[in-house]
């Protein structure tokens, strides 16, 4: 009996670190972006960001955006959303943000502060864009965010940059579309 039991613990054991290792194996690599970004334009004002991979720290984020600000002789990228409402209350996290590849200008780092002391680091890659859109990655491909310059893009946009992102190789099915910003 004993022998039984070390048997099939073993055949776990190694039946998980297969499955770990396939995991690890198959784990998704971003695309190196499609095209270099003009840092002057791409990187200053406001894109609202239609559609994102679920997170907890984005649970109840509507309407959100992105600012891309000056401060002295680098840059701040600032995400936003509104607390369950487009009229919620705003929720900020910002950080100095360094471009990692200058002259292409498609790959990041924001190194944010939570609640202004934990550090969050992130690695953004701007894997495709065009004429006031873009879709980012992380690296790995875990988050992936499509941000446009109109708060309220066309629903043949959002599907457009949706099915982008499956030719990039991310299962669109895992996006959520929170509501948007407030009509004007």
């Amino acid at each position: 009996m004993k022998t039984t039991v070390r048997a099939a613990s073993a055949a776990v054991l190694l039946a998980a670190c297969v499955s770990v290792n396939a995991a690890w194996a198959e784990a998704p690599k971003a695309p190196e972006p499609a095209k270099p970004v003009d840092a002057a334009s791409f990187f200053a004002g406001r894109w609202y960001e239609i559609g994102r991979t679920p997170m907890s720290l984005t649970d109840g984020c509507v309407a959100g955006y992105t600012d891309y600000l000056k401060k002295g002789d680098g840059l701040e990228q600032r995400d936003a959303c509104r607390d369950k409402t487009p009229a919620g209350k705003e929720k900020v996290i910002a950080g100095p943000l360094k471009i990692l590849n200058p002259g292409q200008n498609t790959k990041v780092h924001v190194s944010y502060r939570l609640f202004g002391a934990i550090p969050i680091a992130r690695e953004y890659w701007m894997l495709d864009h065009g004429d006031g859109w873009f879709i980012q990655a992380t690296p790995d491909m875990k988050m992936i965010n499509i941000y446009t310059r109109d708060p309220r893009p066309s629903p043949d946009q959002v599907v457009q940059l949706t099915e982008r992102t499956r030719a990039l190789g991310y299962d669109p099915g895992k996006l959520e579309f929170p509501p948007l910003q407030a009509a004007k």
